[in-house]
């Protein structure tokens, strides 16, 4: 699910309303802070802990040529 360079593109799906601030602060250190907003990153282990601790908020989205 990375794209070209080593870099992952990831969606908000989720409101963090309601959600302990933890959350919402990940969120923003992802780039993300509405609804359906995209943030490209690069793909290492501190990004992809940061992706699983919102993991019900965000989905990765895939690169143009993958399925």
């Amino acid at each position: 699910m990375a794209d070209q360079k080593g870099t992952v593109t990831v969606q908000q799906i989720g409101s963090p309303i309601r959600r302990e601030g933890k959350q919402r602060q990940t969120l923003i250190g992802l780039g993300l802070n509405k609804l359906h907003r995209t943030s490209t990153l690069p793909d290492n282990p501190s990004t992809r802990g940061m992706i699983e601790a919102v993991k019900h908020l965000v989905r990765v989205v895939p690169a143009s040529g993958e399925r």
